[in-house]
Parts: structure tokens; sequence; C-alpha cells
């Protein structure tokens, strides 16, 4: 059975900078697409950034710029680089893999951005 585990949230100050990290394990195929959501307090869950195994990536408006997404293809590892960190970015980022339409989710890593 697959699992992700991800790591790397911290409390940080406005402007600073984090690497959130996705690690999979048992997996025995290769996601053709991952993804990185968030959930604020109070806020529906929302989508930062997706990447397809062809590489292409996609970012919501509001971190374009600001967020890197990249994946190890081969052993379904995703990474969220991410800077210029702002106060709105606060929250529960949760990574994903996406196999037709399933997904399978990690438990999350918190981020808080202080002002």
């Amino acid at each position: 059975q697959v699992q992700l585990v991800e790591s790397g949230g911290d409390l940080v100050q406005a402007g600073g900078s984090l690497r959130l990290s996705c690690i999979a394990s048992g997996s025995k195929f290769t996601f053709p697409t991952m993804a990185w959501y968030r959930q604020a307090p109070g806020q529906q869950r929302e989508l930062v950034a997706g990447i397809y195994a062809n590489g292409i990536r996609k970012y919501a408006d509001s971190v374009k710029g600001r967020f890197t997404i990249s994946r190890v293809l081969t052993e379904n590892n995703l990474y969220l680089e991410m800077s210029n960190l702002k106060p709105d970015d606060t929250a529960l980022y949760t990574c994903t893999g996406i196999i037709g339409t399933n997904n399978v989710w990690g438990q999350g890593t918190q981020v808080t951005v202080s002002s």
C-alpha cells in the first residue's frame, strides 16, 4: 500500500523560505500526477501546485513566482520550494498522488508564516 509522508513545515517569518518534502513508500507504480494542496483554518482546501509525469507544472496564481514544485519521477517523491512566504500562506500543506480517479493523500505538514 502506497503511503505519502510530508515534512519540512515550520514557523517562519514573512519573507522567509521553506522546502517541503513528500516521500512515498510502498509504491510499485508511478503516479501520473502529483500535487500539493493546502488548507487554512476555516477555509476550503485549495490546489497550490501540480506536476505531471511529462514535467508540466501548474501553480495557483497566488504562489506563481514564489513556489516551485518538483518531483523524482521514479520514486514518487515530491517537493515544494517556497520563498518570499506571506502570512496568507499559513496552512496545512498536503501532498497527493493521483492515478485515474483515485488519490493517495499524506497527513500534511503545517506551515505558519508570522508577520
